[in-house]
């Protein structure tokens, strides 16, 4: 239990410091795009060769397949829900559920994997996307009048829920069926899956064009040397 601590302190660390840095600062666009580029290359390797790999392990490719589709259905059911019905100020917050919505089941199989063994690889692209959404939401919170307290305030919060969900997926891992952890770790990464389709790389695109393409290769390889 004691490393499910520390992994959530590590992994949500990574949204208070991001925080902190827009609600001072804005990130300058290339920086901003580098960084979840990079960060989206690195969840793509953590999601192939960890999150689904281990769900077709637990309990076989079909369920496995279920949760991604559960997962990822999911998140574009909710987050367009948030994109038709919420405007003006409240995009900020919008974006924030966003982190969120993927961020739990991140930090569940997160805790999941450290029963066969920590995934220092989910672990890095956890916290490398972190920064970046953070810092970007914070800016737009800053942008939109809202004080430094009240941002670091709630994503002071929201770090708290995301670690404890580390917690909660070791504490429940080796209390369901294999079965159900595939569907589990399944639906992890299908809501990683539609957040990198649907957010990620097109807000780095759009922020800093074609060449964010290298920053994307770099954090695949990192993650995948550091899973191997």
């Amino acid at each position: 239990m004691a490393q499910a601590v520390a992994f959530g302190a590590v992994a949500s660390t990574a949204l208070v410091v991001g925080a902190a840095i827009g609600a001072r600062w804005t990130l300058p666009e290339h920086v901003y795009a580098v960084l979840l580029a990079f960060a989206g290359g690195a969840l793509l390797s953590a999601l192939a060769f960890e999150l689904f790999l281990e769900a077709e392990e637990q309990g076989g490719v079909a369920r496995a397949a279920v949760g991604l589709v559960a997962g990822a259905t999911t998140f574009i059911v909710i987050d367009a829900f948030l994109l038709a019905h919420i405007r003006g100020s409240a995009v900020s917050l919008a974006l924030l559920a966003a982190v969120t919505l993927d961020g739990v089941p991140e930090n569940l199989a997160l805790g999941i994997s450290l029963v066969d063994g920590a995934s220092y690889a989910l672990l890095v692209a956890i916290f490398a996307s972190n920064l970046p959404e953070a810092a970007g939401s914070a800016t737009r919170m800053r942008d939109e009048g809202r004080s430094s307290a009240f941002i670091l305030g709630v994503w002071g919060a929201t770090a708290l829920l995301l670690a404890l969900s580390v917690v909660a997926g070791a504490g429940v891992s080796d209390r369901v069926s294999g079965g159900m952890l595939a569907v589990m770790l399944g639906f992890a990464g299908g809501a990683v899956l539609a957040t990198l389709a649907n957010t990620v790389f097109p807000e780095a695109f759009e922020h800093g064009g074609p060449y964010v393409a290298f920053a994307t290769v770099v954090g695949f390889l990192v993650s995948y040397v550091i899973a191997g």
